[in-house]
């Protein structure tokens, strides 16, 4: 037998399939498992020792934002530490395929909490594409730590078609022509391998920079008749519409399932991204979930909600938190950007009704609970104040909870720092909705919203709950997390067979302690200075193999990570 190139050893192995596990040798040769044995392998080239470990394909991530991140540092490391071996980019919307430089730094930064310089120079020093087959060769060229999947973003495509003035003008409608021009771009991408077209309806979806920074996003101008348009193209290929809905018009979420559906005709996948189980309503969880069994059932839909499987905890410095753009008085102080120019907003009186108004409200979708007893400051200058809720200071002050808030935002701007958990955090609900059939694990938003969130580890945290609680078959989660998703997605992942990539995970049980969900930071690469969220556990993974590559094992990445080690490729997906 030819020696393999890598051998791991004596591990439960999880073949993404959702068959339970089995004790086997797994042998890796050229970037592909050459050989699952129950008998021992003789060492390979490298031998990993996965006794008392679980061996499973490498896990997804199908909505992140790292279409900045990946151009000027590919290894994407904070995904790959955590298991995750494939991430899909271009939601909401956001690509980096059509537009220039400025268009996509005042498209992804508002809305992803993304710095504008940031964006802006990566796209400016290393877009030499010009459509999307040329932007898959250059993505493929990086050494990519990961491997990496695209949707073409609808706002991006907008943009480069009618000018980001006529994208986001109310009034404006794109001609025959520029429609016409809008379906052709999108075939290109289905044709170049991209998984399909993300959209976005959400009304605080905005836009950053000098030119037009109150607009919303330019596909949540798009009518129905132009979705339909490039909706028949999905579906006739059999690939994915993403898209996050406009909470103010639930009822939009109708259409969605209309054009999803497939009694008559081929249906089209459709998921959509969703806090589930939000605090702000409880009766959105059971709602939406049964509405999407109807739509699946009766109509022959192909729908899923993404759903992301942790409690959705969030942190915000001062003000800047995307839930703010739920509420008038909030998007007043989001629309400025000078530091002292907002301070003097939030310090009017006439603001501050305003202000105690929106957070009074109790009717009307939303999505955070807007309640300030359960807002806990975790830093400030003032020591005084840490660890007590905006309510308990308020108390203490004798004012209201939104004014205790407000003095302490104008007081110490960003270094008020503040966090609360705003969906999931019921933990029985949370199990209810990782076992339905209509929901997907997904909504991570990995690569923004740097300060405000981090769930790179999704599948670590899940797998942990899955092993502390038995809310499902430990196989099933591994299912979830991996094979499901490749086959929804139409991408060459997800599985543990003979002759698939070796993109594989491999899980240590032992270091499931609980310190997964702790606040960690970390610098951004390539940014001196700047510091996000991050989320660590180096002792749940003891192993990541990309392409036959091992390239991350206990808390250290492989020489040449992210730079010379070329692990990754471009997943091209097909119709299924």
């Amino acid at each position: 037998m030819t020696r393999c190139d890598v051998v791991i050893r004596g591990g439960t192995v999880f073949d993404g399939t959702g068959k339970p596990g089995r004790r086997a040798d797994i042998g890796v040769t050229g970037g592909k498992v050459s050989v699952v044995s129950v008998t021992a392998l003789p060492d390979g080239v490298r031998t990993i020792d996965a006794a008392g470990k679980w061996v499973l394909p490498g896990m997804l991530d199908v909505h992140t934002h790292y279409d900045a991140e990946v151009l000027g540092s590919p290894g994407l490391g904070e995904s790959v530490r955590h298991g995750v071996t494939s991430i899909v980019l271009g939601n909401c919307s956001l690509s980096t395929v059509y537009s220039g430089a400025e268009d996509c730094a005042d498209l992804f930064s508002r809305v992803e909490a993304l710095p504008w310089d940031a964006v802006h120079s990566a796209v400016k020093e290393h877009q030499d594409w010009d459509s999307p087959k040329s932007y898959v060769a250059a993505i493929a060229a990086r050494p990519l730590g990961a491997n990496v999947a695209a949707f073409l973003g609808h706002s991006d495509m907008r943009v480069k078609v009618m000018g980001l003035a006529r994208a986001v003008d109310a009034q404006a409608r794109p001609t025959d022509v520029e429609l016409h021009l809008m379906r052709g771009m999108l075939s290109d991408a289905l044709d170049a391998g991209f998984v399909g077209l993300s959209t976005i309806r959400s009304s605080f979806s905005k836009l950053e920079g000098s030119r037009f920074p109150t607009r919303q996003l330019p596909s949540t101008y798009a009518t129905w008749r132009e979705y339909r348009a490039l909706n028949e193209i999905l579906r006739a290929r059999g690939r994915v519409h993403q898209s996050t809905p406009n909470l103010t018009a639930r009822t939009e979420i109708g259409r969605y399932f209309a054009q999803s559906a497939g009694r008559l005709r081929r249906p089209l996948k459709t998921t959509l991204i969703a806090g589930m189980d939000v605090k702000a309503d409880r009766t959105v969880a059971r709602a939406a979930t049964t509405a999407a069994r109807i739509a699946n059932a009766v109509g022959g839909a192909a729908f899923r909600w993404q759903h992301l499987p942790v409690p959705f905890e969030v942190y915000a410095d001062g003000v800047d938190l995307v839930v703010f753009e739920e509420f008038g008085s909030g998007v007043a102080a989001l629309n400025i950007r000078d530091v002292m120019k907002r301070g003097e907003l939030l310090a009017d009186e006439d603001y501050r009704r305003r202000f105690r108004k929106d957070l009074a409200k109790k009717y009307g979708p939303r999505v955070w609970h807007r309640d300030l007893y359960d807002a806990v400051i975790v830093s400030c200058p003032d020591a005084t104040v840490v660890g007590k809720s905006f309510g308990a200071v308020g108390d203490e002050r004798a004012i209201h909870p939104a004014d205790a808030l407000l003095d302490l935002a104008v007081e110490h701007g960003a270094k008020l720092r503040w966090r609360t958990v705003i969906a999931n955090d019921r933990a029985e609900v949370l199990d209810q909705l990782q076992v339905s059939p209509v929901v997907q694990v997904g909504f991570a938003d990995s690569g923004a919203h740097l300060r405000n969130m981090a769930f790179y580890n999704f599948g670590v945290r899940m797998l942990e709950r899955v092993h502390q609680r038995g809310f499902m078959p430990l196989e099933t989660a591994v299912h979830r997390l991996t094979g499901e998703l490749a086959d929804w997605y139409g991408l060459d992942a997800g599985r543990l067979t003979e002759g698939a990539r070796a993109d594989i995970t491999v899980i240590d049980p032992a270091g499931f302690d609980g310190s997964s969900s702790a606040y960690a930071e970390a610098p951004f690469p390539g940014i001196a200075g700047l510091h996000r969220m991050v989320n660590r556990n180096d002792r749940a993974v003891a192993a990541t193999l990309v392409g036959g590559h091992p390239v991350y094992e206990y808390g250290e990445f492989a020489e040449g990570f992210g730079t010379t080690l070329h692990a990754g490729t471009f997943l091209a997906a097909t119709g299924r």
